[in-house]
């Protein structure tokens, strides 16, 4: 961390005193003792490095002028994609045909979460009526042959910062704890509508702001793969319900990780897509302008069907683009073949540090070979602007998230858990004016990045620089919240594990809205085993 000045600490204190929030001197040595000082200090550094006049990046188009691969190529219909005998696409056959009955699926699922999640915690609420009732639907509709779709029937879980309509949606948090939401987050509609069943919503960190599953108020989720291990966060109980087959998919958000971390660290495909793509209208805010929704699941070619289901313009959130719906067909009609696809493999990450640790990076690197042996063309590229990223990206979060929690902050500051309020009162360390420095900077390294989709079409890291921590602790945000600064779609692919038995991750970016050829590179590895 930048050495912490004294005029930091001034400004802190200054700020937080305006804002009528008293804290002790112990909380504040908290706050230095976790770091959460660092990235201020850091953003300051940064600001002398770019000019004073630039235009703010929300005043841009930041998507014009980058289309789709031409790579992505069609392929006969009689091919068919390989599904995971635990995968959505298989079961989706079962039962279309009524031999698997949605009741059964779902009473499976209800007693699996009643065995499992006393040990796991990765539900704050289970829905086993509304569960029930919903598949009872689902069966009497297909038996008339109203099938939906390969969601009719299955049971799913949703993050708990999605709002369904009767239940609370706590975001992980006390202060939201008996709050009843009167209707539906628009992706729970667009499962609802395709026939999912909602069984319950899962555990998260509180206010989605951690990277790990640490809640001072419900307690972690152990890692399905190994108890004594996190599942990482925020999405932590999408992540463990899904690996340990309580579910066949969730929901999550991911604003710098939250999607990729818990799948990378549970074994799972986790996609964050295109920020614009899916609606997140109905869910609570960590940052409006880095937040994105997505599925975790067991298969590359579920996560497509996910993608398909939740995306598209939403007159509710003026964040979705039009045109922005994907198409499943399409990813399952694409050419299956990588040959001649460039996977940019990142060298250099703006700091003197590994990428990630020895055994990350083999892993990592496994994987890379296998794209390699399939025909795609491996070319190393730099990208030093990802530290700089790192540092507005979380400038922006905090400034955002001071926005969204600073009248609870005055009033009911106690009920925050200690890890948020020592996290969120660094906040106040930023100068006047730097959200805005910060938009300034998004747009200049907004545009640097998209240059290297002139060289490549794809870009590789590791999905995140270590394996799970112990239960309880953090992860890094280091290789995946650049890519919510710059809204480009990623997604993380199981890529072997290490002697203990925890999964690596390797992580496939592409460039706006070309989720189709990340979901294509994605199924080749998979595929490739």
């Amino acid at each position: 961390m930048a050495e912490l000045s004294a005029a930091i600490l001034d400004r802190l204190r200054i700020n937080l005193k305006t804002a009528g929030i008293a804290v002790s001197d112990a909380t504040i040595q908290g706050m230095i003792e976790k770091g959460f000082l660092g990235v201020p200090t850091q953003f300051e550094a940064l600001t002398h490095e770019f000019p004073l006049d630039l235009v703010p990046d929300y005043l841009g188009n930041w998507g014009a002028g980058l289309t789709p691969s031409a790579t992505s190529q069609q392929r006969s219909d009689d091919e068919k994609t390989a599904a995971p005998t635990n995968s959505i696409m298989a079961i989706a056959s079962q039962l279309k045909t009524r031999a698997v009955s949605p009741v059964a699926l779902t009473e499976q699922a209800l007693a699996r979460i009643a065995e499992r999640d006393p040990v796991l915690n990765a539900f704050q609420l289970v829905l086993t009526d509304r569960a029930l009732a919903a598949a009872q639907h689902a069966e009497a509709e297909i038996k008339q042959s109203n099938y939906r779709g390969p969601l009719h029937g299955v049971p799913v879980a949703i993050k708990d910062l999605l709002d369904l309509a009767g239940t609370p949606t706590t975001a992980g948090s006390k202060i939201l704890a008996e709050q009843v939401r009167q209707e539906n987050a628009t992706v729970v509609d667009r499962l609802e509508n395709a026939g999912a069943i909602i069984v319950g919503k899962t555990r998260m960190s509180e206010f989605a702001y951690a990277p790990g599953s640490v809640n001072g108020h419900y307690g972690p989720t152990r890692n399905p793969r190994n108890l004594a291990y996190d599942t990482g966060g925020s999405s932590s109980g999408s992540g463990a319900a899904v690996a340990d087959e309580l579910v066949y998919a969730a929901l999550g958000t991911d604003t710098g990780c939250s999607i990729r971390m818990p799948a990378a660290f549970c074994g799972l495909v986790g996609l964050k897509p295109t920020f614009g793509r899916v609606s997140l209208a109905g869910g609570v805010t960590l940052s409006w302008s880095l937040d994105h929704c997505g599925p975790l699941t067991r298969s590359v070619t579920d996560a497509a069907l996910l993608l398909s289901v939740l995306a598209g313009p939403d007159a509710r959130d003026l964040r979705t683009r039009l045109g922005s719906e994907f198409s499943f067909a399409a990813f399952t009609q694409s050419e299956p073949s990588i040959r001649g696809l460039r996977i940019g493999v990142l060298r250099n990450d703006g700091t003197s540090n590994p990428l990630a640790t020895p055994e990350v990076l083999a892993g990592w690197r496994t994987g890379l070979a296998q794209l390699e042996k399939q025909g795609a063309e491996l070319i190393e590229i730099d990208l030093p602007d990802m530290q700089a990223m790192r540092i507005v990206g979380g400038a922006l979060i905090a400034n955002e998230a001071l926005a969204y929690h600073q009248a609870n902050l005055r009033t009911r500051f106690k009920d925050f858990g200690e890890f948020l309020q020592q996290r969120i009162l660094a906040v106040y360390a930023y100068d006047t004016g730097a959200y805005v420095r910060a938009q300034q900077m998004r747009g200049v390294l907004r545009q640097r990045a998209n240059a290297i989709f002139e060289q490549i079409d794809l870009l590789s890291t590791p999905s995140i620089p270590a394996v799970a921590p112990t239960l309880g602790a953090v992860g890094s945000t280091a290789l995946s919240i650049p890519f919510n600064l710059l809204g480009w779609p990623a997604i993380t692919v199981p890529s072997g594990q290490t002697a203990e038995g925890l999964p690596i991750g390797l992580q496939l970016v592409g460039k706006p809205w070309d989720e189709l050829t990340v979901l294509r590179a994605a199924r080749a590895l998979e595929t490739a085993g």
